[in-house]
C-alpha cells in the first residue's frame, strides 16, 4: 500500500552540532513523505513528487503543520510510570522508598499487563515510536511490555531487570535463575516483529560478582542482543562501587571486566566519568543516554555531551521515567538544553531534534532502520501542531525561521502539541491496537 503525506517536513541526516547545518539538516517547507507497504519511500518537495505520484495514491494532508521522524527514548522504566513526580530524594534512597516498592506490584502479572499498555499509549501520546526500557525482576514484566509494543507493531527493546544481592528480597533473584529466565526470553521475543532483548543487570551495585559474570556469558552467547544498565549516575553510588571493587579502575571498568562493554550495550546517565571512560566507552563501542529531567530531578548531575561526542561516543536522549519527569522527548530536550546551558554549552534546536531521532537509532546501533526519512527506513514519525495550545501557536507565529520556530516547540511544547502518531505509516490512537 503506497500513501503520502503532504505537510512541512524536517529530518537529520547527521549531527548538526558537528556539521555544517546545510549538510546535517533536510526541511522541506511544503513537503511530501512517500511511504510504502510501512516503509519510506521518498521524501522531498511537495512540487517535485507530486507529479509522479499515481492518482490512486491517497494523500494525507496536514496544512501548517510538522512532520518529523518518531521520537526514540534510549532509557525509560515502564514499572516506574505511577511513582513519576515523587518528592524528594536523591538515587538512592529515591530506589528504597519509591522504586522498590512500586516494582513489587509487579509480583502480579495483570497489573503488569495494565501498566505496560497504559505505558505504550503514554509514549505513542508523546510521539514516542521506539524505546529502550526496563522491566522488573519478574520475567512477566518484560512479556507484558512486548505484548504491549508488539500489538502497535512498535520498535521496541526491553529485558527482566537482574538484581541479586543489596536489593528488597522480593525483588530478589539469583545469578543462575535469572540468566535462565533472560535466555528464555531471548529465545521467545527477541527479533520477533520489531522486538529486540536487552540483557538488563539494573547496575553493578545490585547484581554479584557471580551474576554479573553470568550476565556477560549470556551476551557473549548472544551478541545481537542489547546491554541495558545504569552508570555513574550519582556519587553516591559511583563511591560505593569503588568499595566494592577496589581492584577495579572506574565504575565502566567493572563492567568491562565482566564482558557487558561493547556495541548494543547503553549506559544511562554517565555523569560521573573520567577522559579515560570515555576513551573506552568509545573504543568498545558502548553508549549513553542522556536522561536531564532525571538528573536535575534527583540531583545526580550535569551530563556533559561536548566531551562524550568529542570521544566519539553516541548518545541519545532517554526520559527515565520515574525519576525522569516526563515522558514526552520535546520536554526532555528542553531540559537538555536547560542541563548543557548551565555548563555555558549550547544545544541548537536541530541538535537536540538529533538527540530525540536520528542520535538516538545510532545509540542503540538502529539507524540503518529508523531515524530519519531516507529511502527504506521504516515510517515511524510524528506530526507536531504548534496550535496544540495557544501559548505555543502565539510563539511560533512570532518566530521568523524554522529554527526558532521549532525551538519554541521544543521549550514549549507537551502531548498537546502531538497531532498524530504514525508507526509504518498507520495512525496510533490511545487504547486501540491498530492504527488507521
Amino acid at each position: 500500500m503506497r500513501q503520502a503525506f503532504r505537510s512541512s517536513i524536517l529530518h537529520c541526516l547527521s549531527d548538526p552540532g558537528e556539521e555544517a547545518r546545510s549538510s546535517a539538516v533536510e526541511y522541506f517547507e511544503d513537503g511530501l513523505l512517500i511511504v510504502e507497504d510501512g516503509d519510506v519511500l521518498k521524501a522531498g518537495h511537495a512540487d517535485a513528487l507530486l507529479p509522479e505520484l499515481p492518482e490512486d495514491v491517497r494523500i494525507i494532508e496536514y496544512p501548517g503543520r510538522l512532520i518529523v521522524p518518531g521520537f526514540i527514548d534510549c532509557h525509560v522504566h515502564f514499572p516506574q510510570l505511577d511513582i513519576i513526580a515523587s518528592y524528594g530524594e536523591q538515587l538512592l534512597d529515591w530506589l528504597n522508598r519509591y522504586a522498590y516498592p512500586a516494582e513489587a506490584r509487579f509480583a502480579d502479572p495483570d497489573y503488569a499487563r495494565e501498566v505496560a499498555t497504559a505505558f505504550v499509549d503514554e509514549m505513542l501520546a508523546n510521539g514516542t515510536t521506539t524505546a529502550l526500557v526496563f522491566g522488573t525482576v519478574h520475567p512477566h514484566s518484560a512479556d507484558a511490555i512486548f505484548e504491549a509494543a508488539s500489538a502497535r507493531d512498535l520498535r521496541l527493546i526491553a529485558g527482566k531487570v537482574l538484581m541479586d544481592c543489596n536489593c528488597p528480597e522480593e525483588l530478589r533473584d539469583d545469578a543462575a535463575g535469572g540468566i535462565a529466565d533472560s535466555r528464555a526470553l531471548i529465545e521467545k521475543w527477541h527479533g520477533k516483529g520489531r522486538l529486540g532483548y536487552a540483557i538488563t543487570p539494573r547496575f553493578a551495585l545490585t547484581s554479584t560478582s557471580e551474576q554479573l559474570t553470568a550476565a556477560g556469558q549470556l551476551a557473549a552467547e548472544y551478541p545481537d542482543v542489547w546491554i541495558h544498565t545504569h552508570l555513574a549516575e550519582n556519587t553516591e553510588e559511583v563511591d560505593e562501587i569503588a568499595r566494592l571493587y577496589p581492584e577495579h579502575s572506574s565504575y565502566l571498568d567493572v563492567y568491562d571486566h565482566f564482558g557487558l562493554l561493547r556495541e548494543r550495550a547503553v549506559f544511562a546517565h554517565c555523569l560521573h566519568m573520567s577522559e579515560a571512560d570515555r576513551s573506552s566507552m568509545a573504543s568498545k563501542g558502548g553508549a549513553a543516554a542522556f536522561c536531564p529531567t532525571s538528573n536535575l530531578f534527583l540531583g545526580s548531575g550535569l551530563f556533559d555531551l561536548p566531551a562524550m561526542r568529542a570521544a566519539n561516543i553516541r548518545c541519545g536522549l532517554g526520559t527515565d521515567v520515574g525519576g525522569g519527569t516526563s515522558l514526552s522527548m520535546l520536554r526532555t530536550a528542553s531540559e537538555a538544553y536547560k542541563v548543557l546551558h548551565l555548563q555555558e554549552h549550547a544545544l541548537p534546536a536541530t541538535r537536540a531534534l538529533y538527540l530525540a531521532t536520528l542520535g538516538a537509532a545510532e545509540a542503540l546501533y538502529l539507524d540503518d532502520c529508523i531515524g530519519n526519512f531516507l529511502p527504506g527506513k521504516e515510517a515511524d514519525f510524528v506530526v507536531l501542531d504548534a496550535a496544540g495550545s495557544s501559548l505555543t501557536a502565539r510563539r511560533v507565529a512570532a518566530a521568523e525561521t524554522m529554527d526558532e520556530k521549532l525551538f519554541a516547540l521544543i521549550t514549549l511544547a507537551d502531548d498537546r502539541n502531538i497531532a498524530a502518531t504514525y508507526v509504518r505509516g498507520k495512525r496510533q490512537l490511545c487504547g486501540e491496537k491498530s492504527g488507521l
